[in-house]
């Protein structure tokens, strides 16, 4: 399944097009007219030069871009912002703004691949390297965008790398690496992680760093403490609640899970999954469970919950009986 999932999202094609559409806004909707151009030449152009594809008059006062590979549609959403700014919309001008947008994009991903470096504290790393590194602030994992993922496994690798006293340094710069292969379209073959190993070989980086990322799929073996380290953060940084939106997904269908369990018993009126999964708050039916049946309850779902789910921690379960005697005085 990983590695069906891996090839799926490195090849760019358009059935994922839920997922990789920019919407760029029009102060008019008259713009509409001037982006399309007579005989539809300029909405050509635009999608033959930036390699995208513009889906107009489906969104009120909006432009959808669409495109699999997010550096394209990044271009073709500065340049639309260019041309509109600038109010001339024909194809000389798309051809010029489109290359200030690239250019732009450029720059721009430099920045992002310093900032990325000076937040770790990492020094030494070649401009090619960074440069790639600012290229993945535009690809995305399980819904986890893999620079902001590789920042967090760097500084995760830094820490337990210290607390073990073994070299912070290179657990930092391997973390910070491990997926710098997914920058690569498909094009190139191999497995992010043999791409990465080529891309670090080629540009020098330290054969102790590239042994230290190599195993954080266990595609090589553990060869040093600091492999053990970056595959270790990997795991923690992709787990954490949220980060990643298989794992969300996992998490609801869990809490999903403790109140249908509730709700199979006799006499239960309501279910309620509450504090992130850790308790489950079930409601009887005062007339059908006394405060005997209660606890018994209790027990009983508790019991039923430790056989089905799998869970980390403690659930703990409150059955609540409530009796209210209501009466109309007229």
């Amino acid at each position: 399944m990983d590695v069906i999932t891996s090839a799926i999202q490195r090849y760019a094609r358009s059935h994922v097009a839920d997922v990789t559409t920019s919407v760029f806004q029009l102060p008019d909707e008259e713009l509409k007219g001037k982006i399309i151009g007579r005989e539809g030449r300029n909405i050509r152009t635009l999608e033959r030069l930036t390699g995208a594809e513009f889906i107009i008059d489906e969104t009120p006062d909006a432009v959808v871009i669409s495109s699999f590979d997010p550096l394209r549609r990044e271009v073709a959403r500065l340049a639309l912002e260019k041309l509109v700014k600038d109010g001339r919309i024909q194809p000389a001008k798309i051809e010029e703004k489109v290359e200030e947008a690239r250019q732009e994009l450029n720059k721009r991903i430099e920045e992002i691949g310093n900032d990325a470096v000076l937040e770790v504290g990492i020094i030494g790393l070649p401009k090619e390297i960074i440069t790639l590194l600012g290229r993945l602030y535009f690809r995305s994992s399980f819904g986890q965008n893999v620079l902001i993922h590789s920042i967090e496994m760097a500084h995760i690798s830094g820490m337990i790398a210290a607390e073990l006293g073994v070299n912070v340094e290179i657990a930092k710069k391997a973390a910070l690496l491990h997926d710098l292969g997914k920058v690569i379209d498909h094009e190139v073959e191999g497995s992010h992680v043999e791409i990465g190993i080529k891309l670090l070989r080629k540009y020098g980086v330290d054969e102790k760093v590239i042994d230290a990322m190599k195993s954080h799929h266990e595609e090589y073996p553990f060869s040093s403490p600091e492999s053990y380290i970056v595959a270790a953060a990997d795991i923690l940084s992709a787990a954490r609640p949220g980060a990643r939106r298989g794992t969300m997904e996992n998490y609801i269908k869990r809490l999903q899970d403790l109140e249908r369990i509730a709700m199979t018993f006799e006499g239960v009126k309501n279910a309620y999954a509450v504090s992130a999964g850790r308790e489950v708050r079930v409601f009887v039916v005062p007339e059908k469970i006394d405060d005997f049946a209660a606890l018994q309850m209790a027990k009983n779902i508790a019991s039923k919950i430790e056989t089905d789910l799998n869970y980390p921690g403690e659930i703990k379960v409150n059955v609540i009986r409530e009796m209210r005697a209501v009466e109309v005085a007229r």
